[in-house]
């Protein structure tokens, strides 16, 4: 397993010597920055807090953690059951059950500034006034590293409807965040929108410091037995491997139209699932769904980048960013 202390990010090869350089810069523009010693992040509410997989893998070999979702009061979250299996990944209905953020402020942050790892805070609120507060609340908490804006909680203020479907809403909330707080801002994005280019424009021009996209996709499966939904929440987020492709399309879309780095997620499992992203055009990636099956499938993932990208010759990460981009390409000749 790749090993990581405090300071510049030390890579060990089985049977060479110094492998490449991982690290990356998630807020290049932000005077606080996102630094990460390598690009493997574990994404939001498949992780928990960080402290539940600490007897399981090593957390601090990750390049950051995303913590589960946070809201401004505490929730108890959707009726049961909340998780359903699909031939290709799951759904979900959790609900964003969590102690609200004075519950969180009071148990985590004294952990995670512990930690060499990073931690970005996963908000969601339910109206712009929270998000920000919310932010403002996180500004100089001690063992935050950056926050992450879920844009696909309802907006309770305007029926309903989602933040991250409109992009007015979207750069609204994100400008809101960005008045708030110094941290670095990560906007993630949900595909159940016609065009997520768009909406990815209207927040890196409110002030994203980066962008992390997707969000599970709107699903539901039905009991043949009971005639009934099998979700008690009737629909839920959709993730695993049969999100992958819609994915990487949206990060290759993205990563062409905005200047600012992408954090790919969507059924990334292996090695290979994460090279799609980095040659699309993503900076880093999230793991989510493969880490229940396979606890260790995000150290497995980093040992394996480390030893493909000797293999192929890059002395960088960095290096294979965009590689079947076109647009992400053209720019960076542009900018040479």
């Amino acid at each position: 397993m790749t090993q990581v202390t405090s300071g510049v990010q030390d890579t060990a090869i089985p049977g060479g010597g110094a492998g490449p350089d991982l690290r990356v810069d998630l807020a290049p523009h932000n005077a606080r920055e996102l630094i990460l010693r390598n690009p493997i992040l574990a994404a939001s509410g498949t992780f928990g807090y960080g402290t539940e997989y600490s007897g399981l893998l090593d957390v601090q070999a990750l390049g950051a953690i995303v913590s589960k979702g946070v809201t401004y009061r505490r929730r108890r979250g959707a009726p049961m059951p909340r998780i359903a299996e699909t031939p290709a990944g799951m759904l979900n209905a959790i609900g964003l059950q969590n102690p609200g953020i004075k519950g969180v402020i009071a148990k985590y942050p004294p952990i995670w500034s512990r930690w060499a790892v990073p931690v970005i805070v996963n908000l969601a609120g339910d109206s712009v006034a929270e998000f920000a507060e919310m932010a403002a609340i996180l500004d100089e908490v001690t063992g935050v590293a950056g926050l992450e804006l879920n844009v696909s909680c309802p907006n309770v203020a305007a029926g309903g409807m989602f933040f991250g479907c409109d992009p007015d809403l979207a750069a609204e909330v994100t400008a809101a965040v960005r008045a708030a707080t110094s941290l670095p801002v990560i906007v993630k994005l949900t595909p159940n929108v016609t065009d997520i280019v768009t909406i990815a424009r209207a927040v890196v021009d409110a002030g994203a410091d980066s962008l992390s996209l997707i969000n599970t996709l709107l699903g539901m499966a039905i009991d043949t037995h009971r005639r009934r939904p099998v979700l008690g929440n009737l629909m839920g987020g959709l993730s695993g491997p049969a999100t992958k492709p819609i994915a990487v399309r949206m990060v290759y879309q993205v990563a062409g139209a905005v200047e600012v780095p992408i954090i790919g997620l969507g059924g990334i499992a292996t090695l290979e699932d994460a090279l799609e992203f980095f040659m699309a055009g993503a900076t880093a990636v999230q793991v989510g769904t493969a880490t229940f099956a396979n606890p260790v499938a995000m150290p497995t993932i980093l040992d394996g980048l480390s030893q493909w990208l000797a293999r192929e010759g890059f002395s960088s990460v960095r290096e294979i960013i965009g590689l079947a981009n076109e647009r992400v390409l053209a720019r960076a000749a542009e900018a040479q």
